[in-house]
């Protein structure tokens, strides 16, 4: 059990609040959102100019209550072993907001202090303000805990979380909110978890935030491209940045969204973007939607316009193995195939190609994470020349065919604002 379980169940004891989640990530949000009502959005410094995130956080807290922020890993943690960027820690300067540690308590009590006060003293401009306890065992260990955190670190303690959590894991990380059947048992779950957490203490560590006015617009430009979007999203298409479909609307996409794992038919339209997700956990609802494999495939033989990242990728190949084989859309000739082995989370740093239908020329910044390979490896053409990553073959990624291009790599909408526009030129 970690920060996800204990955010959520924060926002669900709060008001209006808005949720952030620092780093790149798809899953925690949705929890986020379950709890909250809204969208949550990714604040990552590795992915994102600084200065655009701030003002894209003051636009999406404009009319919250507060603003809460998951962190990423340990707060210290981010590109590299002594540097800033990409970590918690250079979101909170950035944002001038206090932090409150999560510590894994389990089988500790004084140490709880050592940890509470390596992380207050390590940088001098990251405002500690306080710390949950999490995986006690018990009223004897919470008390233990708690007194050598607050005596020796100096560090109020808001309560205790004690061992077992609500939300199950698999591969890629917990388990979807929407795969997790009675959903309000589940707020419930999260609710009681954080019940012993003094909420009136952490709002008024919220006060001491720095003073940010809100923004009125957004920093996504519009536009009035008028393409016909089409998106599926269901429990095989989850993973989608709130931003990336708010641009593609923006400037100028209209946007159908369907649940292909449902049995639902491909949409008319001249652009399909296929997000990551799990259609690896759902091949037979794939395979046996024909209309759907195979308007993919008739689409790009038409020479429409299909980007694909991951599991989107996946799905575009000739068939997913995954202990079985189920066949898909055979747009490329390969098959995805399932592994132990991953492709741990990592920051992509990639240059499209000029046999890219959609980024030719572009410095592009992401992330890839994932399970399964190209069999054989793909010879090309390639979209993307990786500098920083892996991608397909440790050299290049996105496979390309006419005006579908399908790869690892996730792009953020705001790491260039001109995303939304350039896919819908490829489009047009």
């Amino acid at each position: 059990m970690g920060k996800t379980s204990i955010a959520a169940g924060l926002m669900l004891r709060m008001g209006d609040v808005q949720p952030f989640k620092v780093g790149p990530d798809f899953i925690d949000p949705m929890f986020h959102a379950l709890a909250s009502g809204r969208p949550s959005r990714n604040l990552d410094s590795f992915m994102l100019d600084p200065l655009l995130m701030r003002e894209h956080f003051r636009w999406a807290a404009r009319d919250a209550d507060l603003a809460l922020i998951e962190g990423v890993r340990g707060l210290y943690d981010g590109l590299t072993a002594t540097g800033d960027v990409g970590s918690t820690a250079e979101i909170a300067k950035l944002l001038d907001a206090p932090v409150v540690l999560v510590i894994n308590a389990r089988s500790l009590g004084k140490s709880a202090a050592a940890v509470a006060l390596g992380f207050k003293q390590l940088d001098p401009g990251v405002r500690v303000a306080g710390a949950i306890l999490n995986n006690v065992s018990g009223g004897r260990h919470r008390r233990k805990a708690t007194e050598a955190v607050e005596r020796l670190a100096k560090v109020p303690v808001l309560g205790a979380v004690e061992r077992g959590s609500p939300l199950p894991e698999r591969h890629l990380g917990l388990v979807p909110a929407e795969e997790q059947g009675d959903l309000e048992a589940l707020r419930a779950g999260l609710r009681a978890l954080v019940e012993e957490v003094d909420l009136e203490m952490l709002l008024e560590i919220g006060e001491e935030a720095g003073p940010m006015e809100p923004r009125d617009a957004p920093v996504l430009p519009e536009g009035s491209a008028d393409i016909r979007v089409a998106i599926p999203r269901d429990a095989s298409f989850c993973f989608y940045y709130p931003e990336n479909l708010e641009a593609l609307e923006r400037a100028g996409g209209r946007l159908t969204f369907f649940r292909p794992t449902e049995g639902e038919r491909l949409p008319e339209a001249d652009l399909y973007y296929l997000g990551g997700g799990y259609p690896e956990a759902h091949l037979e609802e794939l395979a046996s939607n024909r209309d759907f494999l195979e308007g993919l495939r008739t689409a790009a033989e038409d020479g429409k316009a299909i980007y694909a990242e991951c599991g989107g990728l996946m799905v575009l190949c000739s068939a997913i193995q995954a202990g079985e084989r189920r066949d898909m859309a055979g747009v490329f000739p390969y098959v995805a195939e399932l592994s132990s082995r991953r492709q741990g989370l990592s920051y992509v740093r990639a240059r499209g190609t000029a046999e890219s239908p959609f980024f030719a020329g572009w410095e592009v910044r992401g992330h890839e994470f994932h399970y399964s390979r190209l069999v054989p490896e793909p010879p090309g053409p390639f979209g993307f020349l990786v500098k920083r990553g892996t991608g397909i073959d440790g050299r290049h990624d996105g496979l390309v065919q006419r005006k579908v291009l399908g790869c690892y790599l996730h792009q953020h909408a705001l790491s260039r604002l001109d995303w939304g526009q350039r896919m819908l030129e490829t489009a047009r």
